[in-house]
């Protein structure tokens, strides 16, 4: 159980610790050994039962063991400090944003002193100034700047690993004992500001969570019922987001972050919702309207009525979903930390064979071969090939969270980079998804009662054409049609329900045909409406068809446009799945460009023809509106829901969620995942070919220790500002 309070505007949670995750924020984790060795040291722990640390977040969770643990989260924080990082529970993250990076790294201090006492005693030694003082004074910079990453060795140590930081300690110790200070020190101080800048630049590709955990304000003006003087009086009180309940009325001026989702109920103005949905221009909203949490309210004032709790809003869950999305491995981060896990085990037993066999089989200076296999010993941490992967895809996610995409985690990422067919549904997704009633056709009876008995029927249904049937049931007299009962939805046929003491069919061609009952007389008026492109709805029961409602859904405006630029960014088949009828799915699929369609299919057979798809494909996208269509989702390679703002289902159903109904946001996803795949492959080649040619100059002797540091750094740092690019990738848009 978890209660949570505000104070200073910073979540501070009081746990109860029966079993639940603790996460913590880390500081300090430069390189993936940092994360396994703050894994390790905290999964040792009394009372914990598992730890695990996500090194592309830089976040620690803990499952805590059976039983009330009152200490368990000072333990965590007192053990990764031991381990020379920083844990800051998530309930204080807030206070990360607020406090200056430079302010927060310990690093950069001890760094700053180290060097100023380096550059003294290599400045002294210029001028012949006694041998041991220098020396006093490299180590005094070797001390201050390697203490930190020295005491991490030393756990990693006790862990049975050999990480970047235990490596860096024994060569350095290695430099000494060799009475090389001044080496010494410059391999200390490298590395330290290698790590201190590395840090930097990962601060900021991990911003994404950060950035959207501000977006919401902490307090909200809420408008209550106050009787404490024996009067009954309205108050307009500021509270913590977390003391708002749902149904409460909220007060946003001029200016301000809506503070919780709900909807108008007075006032008029205009809202940024960029922040959620990436839609740049703001919408004009009035009582009714919905507003999201963290949108930015214009000129005029609102009153608002929640309809969600600060842990329930749209924000939030897009929050949790981006989390989850940075924990999840690609598959190419899997792969290289597999490598790695070989890799660094076999150099480390190379270098000690460099040290040990020449000088005993071939009487060769100790010293120089000694100086070598320190040398390789730096070369053997992976550090660059490890963070080549995370680090790239942890921007382009932070980037495209910020323009209303929201990719589920690197294999995701991966996965969309490689698509080549696109498979659209059609209501909703390729056309307005708001059909309306242009035609009433009744075979006999009256118009009137036709249309108010089908809007009965679908009276509960939630599919866009049962609301058109109502909307335009509302001119029809009282009275008409009667109260419907048992009602039945029928997936991709239609629904039926109990009006007038018999059951009642509103549906297509082959719902009727399925219940035995014959078309004649609506077959020529369903033909007349499909020629146009309309949709027709049968009316009617076993008796036989009472009449036909013709229903008309426009084309989205963008739609050929968006596959047309879908085309030239790589796309080579695009297909438009339907359960409506041939003749209406050809005329829109001409309208909008599609290259083939698929029409009169079950939720089933959807699934079908996307696994066909895949199958003749390789890799395909499945684009619908995340609920309807979830199992068509799920087959295709990559699912991809659009106009999914304030939706759970939705954003639990697909792998990738459109937070607006954009369909240019197609184009923006697929240019995003395959520059992210050329910059990993780039990263990846870089971090080998630097590490080849490093590991071949170590063993002729031609690479000096702090070379090696140089150049371990230097490409951890290429590897890092190459994949900091992504962050401000705007996708580049194919008419360019």
């Amino acid at each position: 159980m978890i209660t949570t309070k505000k104070t200073n505007q910073i979540d501070i949670a009081a746990h109860e610790t029966n079993g639940e995750a603790l996460r913590f924020v880390i500081e300090g984790m430069d390189c993936g050994d940092c994360a396994r060795t703050v894994e390790k040291a905290v999964a040792a722990l009394p009372g914990v039962k598992e730890a695990s640390v996500n090194f592309a977040s830089a976040q620690l969770s803990v499952t805590p063991s059976e039983g009330k643990q009152p200490d368990i989260e000072a333990a965590i924080e007192r053990k990764v400090s031991e381990a020379g990082y920083r844990a800051t529970p998530m309930q204080k993250r807030a206070l990360l944003s607020e406090t200056p990076f430079w302010r927060r790294e310990r690093r950069a201090l001890t760094t700053g002193i180290g060097t100023i006492a380096a550059l003294a005693a290599f400045f002294l030694s210029l001028f012949g100034v006694s041998p041991w003082i220098v020396d006093s004074l490299f180590a005094l910079a070797i001390v201050v700047s390697g203490f930190g990453f020295a005491r991490a060795g030393l756990l990693a140590m006790r862990s049975r690993r050999a990480d970047m930081n235990l490596l860096m300690s024994v060569a350095a110790i290695g430099a000494v004992a060799l009475g090389d200070w001044g080496e010494a020190a410059t391999v200390v101080l490298l590395f330290a500001f290698g790590g201190t800048l590395q840090a930097y630049t990962l601060e900021k590709t991990r911003g994404a969570i950060r950035s959207l955990m501000s977006l919401s304000p902490d307090t909200a003006l809420v408008r209550r019922a106050d009787a404490t003087i024996g009067i009954l009086v309205l108050r307009d009180i500021r509270l913590p987001i977390d003391e708002v309940q749902t149904g409460e009325t909220v007060l946003v001026g001029s200016g301000e972050r809506v503070p919780l989702d709900g909807v108008v109920l007075v006032g008029a103005s205009s809202v940024d919702q960029s922040p959620i949905t990436g839609e740049s221009v703001p919408i004009d909203v009035g009582p009714g309207a919905g507003l999201f949490a963290g949108t930015i309210n214009g000129a005029g004032a609102l009153q608002i009525r929640t309809t969600r709790t600060a842990n329930d809003t749209t924000l939030a869950h897009i929050i949790k979903m981006v989390e989850e999305a940075q924990a999840r491995r690609a598959p190419s981060q899997q792969l290289v930390e597999r490598f790695s896990a070989v890799y660094t085990p076999l150099v480390i037993a190379g270098a000690a064979l460099v040290a040990l066999a020449p000088p005993m089989l071939l009487a060769q200076p100790f010293a120089d071969w000694f100086y070598r296999a320190l040398v390789l010993l730096v070369v053997a941490c992976p550090c660059a090939l490890v963070i080549s992967t995370p680090v790239s895809i942890v921007a382009a996610i932070g980037a495209a969270t910020r323009r209303g995409v929201l990719i589920k985690g690197g294999a995701t990422l991966e996965a969309l980079g490689k698509v080549r067919a696109v498979a659209f549904d059609k209501t909703g997704t390729l056309t307005e998804g708001e059909p309306q009633v242009v035609s009433v056709r009744a075979l006999y009876g009256d118009a009137d009662n036709l249309l108010a008995t089908a809007a009965s029927v679908e009276a509960r249904s939630e599919h866009p054409l049962a609301r058109a049937l109502m909307h335009a049931a509302r001119s029809v007299p009282s009275g008409a049609g009667g109260e419907a009962t048992d009602f039945v939805a029928l997936p991709g046929l239609g629904a039926q329900a109990e009006v007038g003491g018999r059951t009642v069919y509103v549906g297509n061609a082959r719902l009727f045909r399925g219940q035995g009952v014959s078309l004649d007389g609506a077959s020529d008026v369903l033909n007349t409406l499909h020629a146009e492109g309309k949709t027709g709805v049968l009316v009617g029961s076993r008796d036989g068809v009472m009449g036909v409602i013709g229903l008309a859904d426009k084309p989205r405006p963008d739609a050929k446009g968006a596959i047309d630029k879908l085309r030239r960014a790589g796309i080579s088949y695009v297909a438009m799945l339907t359960g409506d009828n041939a003749r209406t799915a050809a005329a829109i699929a001409q309208q909008v460009g599609v290259d083939d369609y698929f029409a009169d299919l079950l939720p089933a057979e959807k699934v079908d023809a996307v696994r066909r798809l895949v199958e003749r494909y390789g890799s395909v996208a499945m684009v619908g509106d995340g609920v309807n269509d979830a199992p068509a989702l799920a087959t295709a390679s990559v699912g991809i829901a659009m106009g999914v703002a304030g939706t759970d289902a939705a954003l639990e159903v697909a792998d990738v969620a459109l937070m607006s109904d954009d369909l240019s946001r197609l184009d923006y996803a697929l240019l995003l995942s395959r520059q992210t795949l050329r910059v990993i492959k780039q990263n990846i080649a870089v971090s080998l070919g630097v590490k080849a040619m490093a590991l071949a100059l170590a063993v002729i002797g031609a690479l000096p220790l702090w070379g090696a540091i140089l150049a371990d750094m230097g490409v951890s740092l290429l590897v890092t500002l190459n994949g900091m690019t992504l962050m401000g990738y705007g996708g580049r848009t194919t008419d360019e």
